[in-house]
């Protein structure tokens, strides 16, 4: 067994050769549920356990759903032009659709049964790692999936594989995602007005941090400029705005 340290990095062993994006990404995956239950052990938890455990195998599935779903979507041509829409679907995925898969199957959820208290937060640490891990991951595969940055003259710029300097942007998200979840921690006690406003404000950041890089990373761009991941960004931002604007009035009416 040895590992071929050059893009796209991979573990050797054997006749096999295993990407260690896959590896990173599963092992992200993992530690970030150990991490959750961990978590839900050490915290009075005002969910019921029914439905918490209801609330977590639907964030599942509609991640699982929404990373693939918008994955395919990035190349909205090649997928609705593909005879193989099923290869399309598995065979691309993207942490933003995740995100929104999981959030959108838990409301979902929780408008049926009735439930109106934030469910978010207790999910917010183990994400945070779960995500970095699954980055470096995307940074070690180099130009092999479109995880990486359009060229760039500026001094960080890294050659990713094919000799040509790029934005690191799997870095840049481990580093955003290392400060935000910091300066949430840091600032909870003035993020929080009710339970789930911290994991509000987290998605309020990452969707405006996915807006601004995907500026710098190649993909189809079809609307105002704009490419797949951008537009489900500000769809997202227009979701958030309403608790935005209840924090706002909460605040100023201290």
């Amino acid at each position: 067994m040895h590992l071929i340290t050059q893009f796209p990095w991979r573990l050797v062993i054997g006749n096999f050769k295993i990407p260690l994006h896959f590896i990173l990404q599963d092992s992200g995956i993992f530690i970030a549920i150990r991490y959750y239950v961990i978590l839900k052990k050490r915290t009075t938890d005002i969910i019921d356990k029914e439905n918490r455990f209801a609330i977590f195998v639907f964030a599942t599935v509609g991640a699982v759903v929404g990373a693939h779903l918008l994955g395919a979507l990035e190349t909205p041509k090649t997928f609705f032009q593909s005879a193989q829409k099923l290869e399309e679907l598995t065979g691309n995925a993207t942490i933003l659709g995740g995100l929104v898969g999981g959030v959108l199957f838990v409301e979902v959820y929780k408008l049926f049964l009735g439930i109106k208290t934030g469910t978010g937060d207790l999910f917010l640490k183990p994400l945070i790692l779960g995500m970095s891990i699954g980055r470096v991951g995307c940074f070690l595969t180099g130009v092999a999936e479109q995880t990486y940055g359009v060229k760039t003259s500026l001094l960080w710029g890294m050659n990713l594989g094919d000799g040509v300097p790029r934005h690191p942007v799997a870095l840049y998200e481990i580093v955003f995602l290392i400060l935000v979840g910091g300066l949430i921690h840091r600032f909870k006690s003035h993020l929080s007005q009710l339970d789930g406003d911290l994991f509000k404000w987290f998605m309020v950041f990452y969707l405006i941090f996915r807006f601004l890089l995907d500026f710098i990373k190649p993909g189809d761009r079809y609307f105002l400029g704009l490419g797949t991941i951008q537009i489900t960004a500000l769809i997202g931002l227009i979701y958030y705005f309403f608790f935005i604007f209840r924090f706002y009035k909460k605040s100023k009416c201290r």
